[in-house]
């Protein structure tokens, strides 16, 4: 049985005494679910290494939110995954839509994030999903598909093992109106049978979040379906009580 994953993506939001307030009002309640959910955090890159400091001696895992996809070189302002490594993060979100979308990364760049991601050691989220306009003209799987066999044709299906892949609909993500339980489930299946087809362990084995306005309200129906691993949580996130709900419905 796979266990639950619950990520919390705070974008570009945050300060030091602001990433502490909410931490210290987390950690408490979180550490009670350590046997029973899996639980991570992404804070801006400036505040990564305090937030990893923080985090110690608690459950919760530090992660970042986007990566280079070389080792090093002369990129001033990218962050390598060494880099990341070596502050002591344990994931990375790689290919968010807000970066497809509004920074014109394509699926070849998400790939090689990911390769670099992978062979550092890091695990990759990765973000995959159809923005409305696609969904309305019926593209949402052959959208999907194609983002997620940037990856599998760049890697193979074996750093998938590790992985994580993130279905977040762009039409739903603040939107405050998210999939319903039936729609994702759909997607989450479809992206578990296309990996299957290269590899049904992996396929069985690998965990799929659900990334769009998830919130305390909708988080037990989205986790009741059976191919939704946990949730990418977004604004929720960054509200103490209702990040706590979330991860206490996924642990139940």
């Amino acid at each position: 049985m796979r266990r639950k994953l619950v990520v919390a993506n705070w974008k570009m939001h945050g300060s030091r005494s602001r990433n502490r307030q909410l931490l210290d009002a987390i950690k408490p309640a979180l550490q009670s679910f350590d046997d029973r959910v899996d639980i991570a955090v992404c804070p801006a890159h400036l505040h990564l290494s305090e937030v990893i400091s923080e985090l110690a001696g608690s459950n919760i895992r530090p992660g970042a939110q986007n990566l280079f996809g070389l080792a090093e070189g002369a990129m001033t302002g990218e962050i390598s995954a060494s880099m990341l490594m070596d502050c002591g993060a344990e994931f990375v979100i790689v290919g968010h839509s807000e970066r497809r979308g509004k920074l014109g990364e394509a699926d070849v760049q998400v790939a090689e994030k990911f390769a670099a991601a992978s062979e550092s050691g890091l695990t990759p989220i990765l973000c995959v999903g159809e923005t409305g306009e696609e969904r309305d003209a019926g593209k949402t799987e052959a959208v999907v598909s194609r983002q997620l066999d940037a990856v599998t044709n760049r890697v193979g299906i074996n750093p998938m093992r590790g992985a994580v892949i993130a279905y977040e609909p762009v039409w739903a993500i603040g939107s405050g109106t998210p999939a319903t339980p039936a729609q994702a489930q759909a997607m989450h299946a479809m992206l578990r049978g296309r990996l299957a087809r290269r590899d049904g362990e992996i396929a069985d084995a690998v965990r799929i979040l659900y990334g769009g306005s998830m919130n305390a309200a909708n988080a037990a129906e989205l986790f009741a379906q059976p191919d939704i691993d946990g949730g990418l949580v977004g604004g929720a996130s960054l509200k103490a009580e209702e990040f706590i709900t979330i991860c206490a419905i996924a642990s139940s």
